[in-house]
């Protein structure tokens, strides 16, 4: 599991490490890791072009130290010096190795911009992880620049203008190709909008280990996943693999149906039974022979549905009178049910269908967690993590929010972060089939924690490659699954 954490735990372990080690040990391991980094990207160091940007803190030290490194083995170097205060150890070791500087406030700006423009690498030292809100000027200026460098982009630690604690970017912000962060990584790494100014994430292990705290961020990886994912035993069979029920679809909506079916079923479901209108039902039973279908009079509950561990509800359900007394008898069973779509439109309306004593998982995007929490979605978007964190603790639910970085959050557990998503899961029926997949993670006996932060983590794998329709994620399922599960040691 990759661990995150907020800029206060980052400082405290660093003030407990640096209690035991000589004077400036940190920044030596932080400004040679940086400079190898730089040197890795530019090639041949030798007659490049590199500009610091340089802010007042110590991470625009271990910029000035790592470019005093570049500029011994040949680079020019431009530092830029942003603030009315600098490291001045760093800086003296620039000058002593033939480095040039520049201060913002006494140049011209055509100066500034030009060396920035004629830059092979930038190293972009302005703010460290102390910083929160909007960079003031000149910074914000000087983040802007790199946006128009034709050069890398290196962040030291975390690219200035994100939060490093939540990810937040509440103005200008660098870019950066590369964001050398060292230590542990940063929650804002990892959370967008940050985690789309990171571009690739190196880790330098400093030390930090032994003194960093339980995280409140986490990223399952593939063995992590493996290891929870639900195998067959020699003596397992349909209902001891999970019978997983699914309540979705309607007259106008019949493919949202078919869609998450095939989701719990590509999934490995023991049983899928389906339970829906008529319209719905013949696109079902054309589509997945293999589903046990129930065909619903309208308004008509799930009472004849039996031996179900898990109901996934509410693609394509409908909002109106018929859909509701479905949902409410859904809910009204005692096992776990994941809520999703047109069902989480009947929740924002009547919050007491998420009040129940069997667990709840819910997998809304922004649009549909703003309309549960009564806040704007863009407010939202630009605060993932507070907001998923939020809905967990006052509807008392685990929340898988779906988005540009796919979040799942518990009461008391550390939030976790899907890596593998892709942009190129936004197209119409991508999350029905999630909610499949993760529907039948759930009837194969895995808590909503666990269950959504799987079916995250292998449906962004089936959907890597694009162009795709939410059939082709279909397609791709059973491999995934089996590649994750043999590739980690965890086949059946």
């Amino acid at each position: 599991m990759l661990t995150a954490y907020t800029s206060d735990q980052i400082r405290a372990a660093e003030a407990a490490l640096m209690a035991r080690l000589p004077g400036g040990t940190l920044m030596r391991r932080a400004a040679f890791a940086l400079a190898v980094t730089c040197a890795g990207m530019l090639g041949d160091v030798y007659g490049s072009r590199v500009v610091i940007l340089v802010g007042a803190g110590d991470n625009g030290g271990d910029a000035l130290h790592a470019g005093a490194r570049l500029a011994a083995r040949g680079a020019r170097v431009d530092a830029v010096l942003a603030g009315a205060r600098v490291h001045e150890a760093g800086l003296a070791a620039l000058r002593g190795a033939g480095g040039r500087v520049t201060d913002v406030r006494g140049a011209a700006p055509a100066t500034v911009h030009d060396l920035v423009r004629g830059a092979d690498l930038v190293m972009d030292g302005l703010v460290g992880i102390g910083g929160t809100g909007a960079l003031r000027e000149p910074y914000a200026t000087l983040a802007g620049l790199t946006g128009d460098a034709p050069g890398a982009v290196v962040a030291v630690d975390v690219p200035s203008g994100v939060d490093a604690s939540s990810g937040r970017v509440e103005g200008a912000a660098v870019r950066a190709d590369v964001t050398v962060t060292f230590g542990a990584r940063k929650v804002g790494l990892l959370v967008d909008p940050g985690a789309g100014h990171a571009g690739r994430v190196e880790l330098v292990d400093i030390g930090l280990g032994p003194y960093l705290p339980d995280p409140g961020v986490s990223a399952p990886t593939g063995a992590d996943v493996a290891a929870l994912l639900p195998r067959p035993g020699a003596v397992s069979d349909k209902y001891s693999r999970g019978v997983v029920g699914v309540a979705a679809g309607s007259r106008s909506y019949t493919g949202a149906a078919v869609l998450a079916v095939g989701g719990a079923i590509r999934a490995g479901a023991g049983m899928v039974r389906y339970a829906g209108v008529a319209e719905p039902v013949a696109q079902v039973r054309a589509r997945w022979p293999e589903a046990v279908i129930t065909e619903l009079e309208p308004g008509e509950g799930v009472d004849r549905v039996d031996r179900v561990q898990a109901w996934v509800l509410g693609p394509g359900l409908g909002t109106g009178p018929e859909a509701l007394a479905l949902a409410r008898s859904v809910l009204a069973s005692d096992v776990p049910v994941l809520v999703d779509a047109d069902a989480l439109t009947l929740a924002a309306r009547d919050g007491a269908l998420l009040r129940r004593t069997a667990p709840v998982l819910i997998t809304p995007h922004a649009g549909e967690l703003s309309r549960l929490l009564g806040v704007p979605r863009a407010r939202i978007e630009a605060g993932r993590l507070e907001h998923v964190r939020r809905a967990a603790e006052d509807l008392g639910v685990t929340v898988l929010l779906k988005g540009s970085t796919t979040l799942v959050a518990e009461e008391g557990l550390p939030v976790r972060v899907n890596l593998t998503g892709s942009a190129w899961l936004a197209t119409a029926g991508t999350g029905d089939v999630l909610a499949g997949l993760a529907g039948a993670l759930l009837a194969a006996g895995l808590g909503g924690y666990d269950a959504a932060s799987c079916a995250a983590y292998l449906h962004g794998l089936a959907g890597r490659h694009g162009p795709l329709a939410a059939g082709d994620v279909l397609k791709a399922l059973p491999g995934v699954v089996g590649s994750v599960a043999a590739r980690h040691g965890h086949g059946p």
